[in-house]
């Protein structure tokens, strides 16, 4: 199928879905400059003493907090990046009334920023900081303007809120993205190769008419997908007009 007739197809499957569910990875991400993992020239396959792996586990942080928030501050905190054509669009559908959720596995926040209020971010957000001793809130801001390890007024260490390779996912987060894929009649999973779990896993939840696969490179999932685009998704969800 030639990329015109699978837009065509991608913007028939949308006008007539009522209830949409995005499910978006690092690839939505990348068009407003923030890396991957994965890809040849990401994180993971950048040359560091210690593995990005490990520098972004719960016993790293808990043993090696002030190398873990020097990695954490260059690579993580893209505080100046700009939602892209994705996060545009999928608001503009969500403003439309056609989006019951977006489930992400980013911690950028760019949904959000984008204005997108159903969105379940199941490994954390690096806008939310919390003070391991009494709980405090703090904006990642702070976090960024900080030496060394940022501690809070009491003495406390700060954490960001973002689930560290170790750690469980949240169970309402969870749960509330589980509910929302079960109850779309479309799943859109853009710029993931499906290969993170428990995440990965969430789709298999889906019981909808149609599931779209937008990502560059090829996935374990292609040949279940109702229809394939190996593109950018900014790209390809620019082309799509949004129709009540």
């Amino acid at each position: 199928m030639a990329d015109e007739e699978k837009i065509l197809k991608l913007q028939e499957i949308i006008d007539r879905s009522e209830r949409i569910v995005f499910f978006t990875g690092a690839g939505v991400s990348t068009e407003s400059g923030i890396p991957d993992f994965r890809s040849p020239d990401g994180l993971y396959n950048q040359k560091y003493s210690v593995p990005p792996e490990t520098m972004l586990s719960h016993s790293y942080y808990m043993s090696n907090p002030r190398e873990f928030y020097k990695f954490y501050r260059d690579k993580m905190l893209c505080l100046e990046a700009e939602p892209n054509k994705a996060h545009r669009k999928i608001y503009e559908l969500e403003k439309a009334g056609k989006v019951l959720g977006i489930v992400t596995q980013n911690i950028d926040g760019l949904h959000t920023k984008a204005g997108c209020s159903k969105v379940y971010e199941l490994h954390g957000s690096v806008y939310r900081n919390y003070c391991r001793k009494c709980g405090k809130l703090y904006r990642p801001e702070y976090i960024k303007e900080t030496q060394g390890v940022p501690k809070c007024l009491c003495g406390g260490i700060i954490k960001p809120d973002v689930v560290l390779y170790e750690e469980s996912l949240n169970d309402e987060t969870v749960e509330n993205a589980v509910n929302a894929i079960e109850n779309a009649d479309c799943l859109i999973v853009a710029g993931t190769s499906l290969t993170v779990y428990p995440a990965a896993g969430m789709i298999r939840y889906f019981k909808g008419e149609s599931i779209v696969l937008i990502n560059r490179d090829k996935t374990p999932v292609d040949s279940a997908a109702d229809l394939v685009i190996h593109d950018k998704a900014g790209e390809v969800l620019d082309k799509i007009k949004v129709n009540v």
